[in-house]
């Protein structure tokens, strides 16, 4: 048995190791492109930022020691240029002599990742102008960080590379500028969420520009002029393109292997392509998202491990089937802890698969214990039966391991009922007794039970002026604080039960408050009572960030309405 693997980081050398795990009398050779043939391409930014002091840290393995480890040839500086599928032959180009050689094969696995998006801008081959991908790429950028040259840089992107970038590059002490030609950046979460990752970028100095779409490129001096739609020049003294990938699909192509309309390999669920004796794995695969069946694309690291594993199994004669991904990601920011698992609301909107949504903020541990910080937390489920079908949480530490839970619950089918009864750890420094993952179960499970009607602050945009009527049930300390949405009627909730008789029955009321706890309790007390009432989800916290950038939508105590105001006609 002969297995060739085509390029190595997480998709091929792991399903090299896994191979020689089932067979140890196996041939086994990778042939990668690059340089180093297992690295950790996640740590490159943080290399840059010099969090990740050694460079051979990033080295997860060399040839050296797959060959002892596991008995693996592994050619590195190998590009293959060609696959005969009839003759089971792989033409192989050394790129440091140009020589070609012709390898044979039983098996194959193809692993040759994605390629950064390099548009045709003008100006984009300058020297100043750089993607990150490899370690190589990683030590051109260090360079020119340490030559203490760069003191602005434009960050084009903001997906995980761009926002990884984006702090490590500050904390070297780089003023950013980050432009995104979408209206968020974080792809992965909905754009609500987005809002709160904003705020903190442009806490932290960022210079953060949505909707804004790059040009060119210009020489200006010894630095660079990034041009906009708009018409800006933003200067520079490096411009890092962050804009997403592409797989590297060529060879499969030349090959015949089957494609997908965004041009990633096709494989069915052993990872096999069209051809029985050809397998893929990586960034260059589309695959399925595991809630709904539905065909992606994910340029994670994780899912590239599995499916590698997945892969050599089926390759070494095994029959194991990959059951898709959620996509469960996590990215630190200044601080903020930013992690998604499974389809994202925008997704299942776009494809008709019918969910719930709802926001909850509870603190990261037990409140009176120092250092406590408050996290925002996005669930979706299933209507009626409440299956978990995806999660967001925007927050401090502890949010990746909140994310980890929600993504469990996901895979094993479990409903917001479950979650409510979630047996997770508590102590005062990483918990409280009631888990945010509980408490977030218990918000949805209210909704599914009927004891709560909610929507989201967008049903502030749609709210009949003759007929609807917002409730601020915060503190006068809060409202003096911070304002109040426009058109609020002010109650704080210890007055609201005296407050009562006072109002109308014949109108709707949209109860809100700081994150939403307050607001149920209102609409608890408001419904028993015969009042046709809402609760805000996410409160004042997520409106303000979300919907209260416009002009007017927030404003000050004083113009809160008061009872007397609010009815004095009537």
């Amino acid at each position: 048995m002969k297995l060739v693997i085509i390029g190595g980081v997480a998709g091929g050398a792991t399903a090299a190791a896994r191979a020689r795990r089932l067979d140890e009398s196996a041939e086994i050779v990778i042939y990668e492109r690059g340089q180093y043939v297992s690295f950790a391409n996640c740590g490159l930014p943080y290399y840059i930022g010099e969090v990740i002091q050694e460079r051979d840290a990033l080295l997860v393995s060399t040839p050296e020691m797959f060959k002892g480890k596991y008995n693996v040839d592994v050619k590195v500086m190998s590009e293959a240029v060609a696959i005969d599928r009839q003759a089971k032959t792989v033409t192989v180009k050394h790129l440091m002599t140009g020589q070609e050689i012709t390898e044979s094969y039983d098996k194959l696995i193809l692993s040759p990742g994605a390629e950064p998006v390099k548009p045709p801008l003008p100006g984009v081959d300058l020297p100043g102008v750089l993607s990150l991908r490899s370690i190589p790429d990683s030590d051109t950028i260090k360079a020119l960080v340490d030559s203490g040259k760069v003191k602005k840089a434009v960050v084009v992107g903001g997906g995980f590379i761009g926002l990884e970038m984006a702090e490590n590059l500050a904390e070297r002490g780089v003023r950013i500028t980050l432009v995104e030609a979408m209206d968020q950046v974080m792809p992965p979460i909905d754009y609500e969420m987005a809002t709160l990752v904003h705020a903190n970028l442009e806490l932290k100095g960022v210079d953060l520009r949505l909707k804004t779409r790059i040009t060119g490129f210009e020489q200006a001096g010894e630095g660079l002029l990034v041009n906009t739609e708009a018409g800006d020049k933003i200067e520079c003294d490096l411009a890092l393109l962050s804009i997403g990938v592409r797989p590297e699909n060529e060879l499969a192509k030349q090959a015949g292997l089957d494609i997908g309309p965004r041009g990633h390999f096709l494989v069915d669920n052993s990872l096999r392509t069209n051809d029985p004796d050809i397998f893929a794995v990586g960034d260059a695969v589309q695959i399925w998202d595991y809630v709904t069946g539905l065909p992606v694309a994910m340029a994670l690291a994780g899912p590239a491990n599995r499916q590698g594993r997945i892969a050599a199994d089926n390759a070494m004669g095994r029959s194991t089937v990959y059951r898709g991904a959620l996509g469960t990601s996590v990215v630190g920011l200044f601080g903020q802890v930013i992690a998604s698992t499974g389809p994202s609301q925008k997704f299942l909107e776009a494809n008709n698969v019918p969910h719930m949504v709802v926001y909850s903020h509870s603190p990261n541990h037990a409140s009176y214990y120092p250092g406590s910080e408050m996290m925002a937390v996005k669930l979706i489920f299933a209507p009626g039966s409440g299956r978990v079908l995806g999660g967001q949480i925007i927050g401090g530490p502890g949010a990746e391991r909140r994310i980890d839970v929600l993504a469990t619950a996901a895979k094993a089918g479990l409903s917001v009922f479950d979650l409510e009864e979630l047996d997770l750890a508590y102590a005062p420094p990483f918990g409280s007794a009631r888990d945010p993952i509980n408490v977030a179960g218990m918000v949805a499970a209210n909704m599914l039970r009927g004891d709560m009607k909610a929507v989201t602050p967008l049903a502030i945009e749609d709210m009949d002026p003759e007929n609807d009527v917002l409730i601020d049930v915060r503190f006068d300390d809060e409202v003096e604080e911070t304002g109040t949405i426009k058109g609020s009627m002010h109650i704080p909730l210890p007055q609201l039960r005296s407050r009562l008789p006072i109002l109308d029955k014949s109108k709707r009321y949209l109860v809100y408050c700081a994150i939403g706890l307050r607001g149920y309790l209102a609409y608890r007390i408001m419904v028993q009572n015969g009042f046709n009432v809402v609760n805000i989800l996410g409160g004042f916290g997520l409106y303000r960030p979300w919907l209260g950038r416009a002009e007017g939508a927030i404003v000050d105590k004083d113009q809160a309405i008061t009872l007397g105001a609010a009815f004095a006609a009537s």
